[in-house]
């Protein structure tokens, strides 16, 4: 794990009931770090987890990162505030959408279960972007490996 954090935060209104997994669309995990980070994007995450696997803090978890955007969840209209934001590192379907890296997979996983387990979180509230904004977003898209999470017991095999 390293730290990279960014100003884009705000309080939370809501307790945490839900991890919200997201791609971030770019060429790079420092391109995405640049942007989460940067004051002018207003746009933030709690983590991002690169191609190779590894972990970076943007935001700590007692504070609303700024990821989801207009949202909704199970009557929950403030998405951020209630939710862990986890971006992985990927292309998405601007740069030519591809397999998720099990190395980033095989992060991703002890991050997600102690996120479900510290939050008491339920299965169907682990929810991908596109979940949660359907209108305006598609990721982590068609080949995220929502089974092969659910054999983990962290999610449904598809949410909803």
């Amino acid at each position: 794990h390293r730290e990279e954090l960014s100003p884009s935060f705000d309080a939370r209104t809501l307790p945490v009931t839900m991890p919200v997994i997201h791609y971030p669309e770019m060429q790079s995990a420092e391109e995405a770090i640049a942007r989460l980070s940067d004051p002018e994007a207003k746009v933030s995450a709690h983590y991002l987890i690169s191609r190779e696997g590894e972990v970076t803090r943007l935001v700590l978890e007692d504070k609303r990162a700024w990821h989801a955007g207009v949202s909704y969840w199970r009557g929950i209209r403030d998405v951020n505030s209630a939710s862990v934001g986890i971006e992985l590192d990927h292309p998405g379907h601007k740069y030519g959408y591809v397999p998720f890296p099990d190395a980033q997979f095989e992060a991703l996983v002890p991050l997600l279960a102690r996120i479900v387990k510290n939050h008491s979180i339920p299965r169907a509230n682990v929810v991908g972007h596109s979940d949660v904004a359907p209108q305006r977003k598609i990721d982590p898209g068609e080949l995220f490996p929502w089974e092969r999470l659910a054999e983990y017991g962290l999610c449904l095999p598809s949410p909803g």
